[in-house]
């Protein structure tokens, strides 16, 4: 009993008083106010800050290329983006990037499953390899592939053997394009498949299912969002593509320039108008890519 009437009595006296939970409530209403109060602040500073610089660094150039192709009107507007090497140019760009985009989505499918579904000796160099593309300048890619297929290049016998010119032709702008765009598509998919595991695919081939049905009904399915937005940024690389292709194609006027190679030799010729024109086109083009690649993203999130 007398335990019980101390216990009691503990209990009430740790029990705060009115006054003093009043006071406490206070502090810490003027503590929390002060704390909004401060990052309301750095947060309005930080979007003023960010909002400057995109407006800056990428919507001031936008408006200055759109501005500048319309300085002499629609006519020659229409003259310089009709003209017959700007269609070449528009038609090597698509082609190269069509290509590159096949063939990279064929590679990043197969490494990635490889590298996601197996284990094997040399798996960490093998993904090193396919990151080569990302440290080595485009401009060093495109000397090296010269130095392989030019005229004093050890492959030189072999291209000769399959009768194609390689180096200052179309299949040298295709593979350049190939080579500064192919980790895009594997790096996308690669931590899809692994977060996705083996035991779904297992668990498939164990009840009789094909290979290609437990790619089709199991792994796509997993894949496709990550596969399509790894597209479509191989897109947009292999349109930009500038470097590489600058040195492997010799820059022939009409055979092997591409958009940004034209835009190039325009503006170095003074014909300023028609430079930014043909620049128009990339950009209605990189819009496009941003819409698709922020519909894909909405699409993954969901």
């Amino acid at each position: 009993m007398a335990n019980k009437k101390a216990f009691h009595k503990k209990e009430s006296r740790s029990k705060p008083l009115p006054a003093e939970t009043d006071t406490l409530t206070e502090i810490s209403k003027v503590i929390e106010q002060k704390h909004n109060t401060g990052s309301k602040k750095v947060e309005i500073c930080l979007i003023v800050i960010s909002l400057l610089f995109l407006f800056v660094m990428l919507l001031l150039p936008l408006l200055v290329v759109v501005i500048s192709a319309l300085k002499d009107g629609f006519t020659a507007y229409m003259n310089a983006v009709t003209d017959s090497y700007t269609i070449k140019a528009l038609t090597l760009t698509i082609l190269a990037t069509v290509i590159a985009v096949v063939i990279n989505t064929v590679f990043g499918i197969f490494a990635a499953w490889t590298i996601s579904k197996y284990h094997f000796r040399g798996k960490q160099f093998l993904v090193s390899l396919i990151d080569i593309p990302f440290a080595i300048s485009p401009v060093i890619a495109g000397l090296i592939f010269i130095l392989t297929f030019g005229n004093i290049g050890w492959a030189k016998g072999l291209a000769d053997l399959l009768g194609t010119k390689i180096v200052f032709a179309v299949p040298g702008v295709v593979i350049a394009t190939i080579f500064v765009t192919f980790p895009f598509i594997s790096r996308e998919i690669l931590p899809v498949l692994n977060a996705q595991g083996k035991d779904e695919e297992e668990a498939a081939a164990l009840m009789g299912a094909s290979g290609f049905k437990i790619f089709r009904k199991i792994t796509f399915p997993h894949i496709k969002w990550a596969l399509l937005y790894g597209i479509i940024l191989c897109s947009a690389r292999a349109m930009g593509e500038f470097g590489a292709v600058s040195v492997l194609s010799g820059r022939l006027r009409g055979k092997t320039t591409t958009l940004p190679l034209h835009v190039e030799i325009l503006y170095n010729e003074f014909n300023t108008t028609a430079a930014f024109a043909v620049s128009s086109i990339l950009v209605i083009l990189a819009v496009l890519i941003l819409i698709a690649r922020n519909i894909v993203e909405y699409k993954k999130k969901q």
